[in-house]
């Protein structure tokens, strides 16, 4: 068969995948992406009849640059276990996160409250996507050497993501999975609501953890891709304080009424981790954190707008809060907490950290100046002390004894799988605490932390000696 019949075939092929990409309406938000963007572009200039130039080939090469650069990036630094090649799996993310009156509705409510129109155009997209999905890198890469055959075509099916090659239980992962084997995507929009029902669509979608980022125009939510690993389980000896924590966190998630809880204590104690490892306890959960510094809590109000429409349950995480004399963002945490005329959202509670059981310094100044002409002044020192009392939780975190801390060690020990005695691990435990902070969890997992690339690193020193 003639190259240039089977060319003609191909550029037909072509042309039919563009045409139906550019009339996309419910999913058309993903046309803005830089790798579907330069695809797009790159097919209309392959299937183009204006003559070949030298300019053309220049054109082509660019587009074929942008569009290449831009997959790359996210393919080679890939988190989760892709499907499909490069390409392939890139589309399958736009899709799980894409933002549209679809998944924003499929949060909100089950697919037989969505109007006829709605379902048959989002079918309608779909099966345009998949002649999108579809594209033959092989195809393309052949039509790119036949219109410009000076040009050096790099393929983009080889890429290599960082994930773990092993089976992947996420959401996403199994959405990409069950809509490759599909032949008829159409019929996978009651998998697609449900999977935007579960996880969220967006920025709420792809992340678990934000923090709350402060500009001049006001704020956003930065997503947080790789949220501190710690749980629950490497916690030792604050049985009763996670118990708390898991379940008032449990009674949030439920929509069942939740307390705010603030968590004092001993530096160095888990007080913070504690509450960051409830994000990995309820991992299959609708929970969100999101970090908001002491500074920022003049935010608060515009923050709980942001979140009270959404389906998600958040826990908005202040960590080592204390105020200094003359500072005022006590008074709006206080109106949040309770007290304020507009209600806290229901998917929303707070858990802060404090090193102080009394969040705002008092000296004995303050005390001194009843005589110094203040009427109401104890008041004036009730405002200052009742801050903690509105959170409806209050958990203690103390520094633990030598036997708790020695506890802590073997078990974080057996945990990493570490062969030492007993006796000498205990022995250097306790010489690495009175050297450096102190008995507590942090000093512990310090030590441990140092420990552990000791010993691997004598073992890699024995190895390498007996090659």
């Amino acid at each position: 068969m003639p190259a240039a019949f089977i060319l003609e075939e191909v550029l037909n092929t072509l042309r039919k995948v563009l045409q139906s990409t550019n009339t996309l309406v419910i999913f058309r938000g993903i046309l803005a992406d830089p790798a579907v963007a330069s695809m797009l572009q790159l097919l209309e200039l392959v299937v183009e009849d204006s003559p070949r130039s030298h300019l053309y080939s220049e054109k082509l090469a660019e587009t074929y640059a942008l569009f290449f650069s831009a997959l790359s990036a996210q393919a080679e630094l890939e988190l989760d276990k892709p499907v499909g090649n490069a390409w392939q799996n890139h589309l399958l993310n736009l899709i799980a996160s894409n933002e549209n009156i679809f998944s924003h509705k499929a949060e909100l409510t089950d697919l037989s409250n969505f109007g006829d129109s709605l379902i048959q155009q989002v079918k309608e997209d779909l099966r345009k996507l998949q002649k999108l999905y579809l594209l033959d890198a092989t195809q393309i890469l052949w039509a790119l050497h036949q219109t410009s055959p000076d040009t050096g075509w790099m393929s983009w099916d080889r890429f290599q993501s960082v994930a773990d090659k092993g089976p992947s239980e996420s959401n996403g992962f199994l959405l990409k999975h069950h809509l490759r084997q599909n032949t008829d995507w159409a019929s996978a929009v009651d998998l697609l609501a449900d999977f935007y029902s579960k996880t969220g669509v967006g920025v709420f979608g792809q992340f678990k953890a934000f923090r709350w980022r402060r500009i001049l125009a006001g704020g956003f939510l930065e997503g947080i891709a790789s949220p501190d690993p710690i749980r629950l389980e490497d916690l030792v000896g604050c049985d009763d304080q996670k118990e708390w924590l898991v379940r008032n966190t449990t009674h949030f998630l439920a929509g069942f009424p939740a307390n705010n809880v603030f968590v004092y204590g001993d530096r160095g104690t888990g007080k913070s981790s504690a509450i960051k490892a409830l994000l990995h306890h309820f991992v299959d959960q609708s929970l969100r954190l999101l970090e908001i510094s002491r500074e920022d809590l003049a935010d608060l109000p515009e923050v709980m707008k942001l979140l009270q429409p959404r389906r998600e349950s958040f826990i908005v995480f202040v960590d080592d809060l204390s105020f200094e004399e003359g500072e005022t963002q006590y008074k709006t945490l206080k109106a949040v907490l309770e007290g304020g005329l507009e209600a806290r959202p229901a998917n929303v509670v707070i858990y802060a950290t404090s090193n102080r059981r009394h969040l705002i310094r008092e000296y004995f100044s303050d005390r001194e100046a009843l005589n110094n002409g203040e009427v109401r002044h104890q008041d004036t020192l009730q405002e200052k002390v009742s801050l903690a009392d509105r959170f409806g939780i209050q958990l203690a975190f103390v520094a633990p004894d030598q036997n708790q801390y020695l506890a802590i060690i073997q078990s974080m020990a057996r945990r990493r799988g570490l062969q030492m005695p007993a006796e000498e691990l205990n022995k250097q435990a306790l010489q690495w605490a009175q050297l450096h902070n102190g008995r507590s969890g942090r000093t512990a997992r310090q030590f441990m932390d140092f420990l552990t690339a000791e010993l691997k690193l004598a073992k890699e020193t024995q190895d390498w000696g007996r090659r």
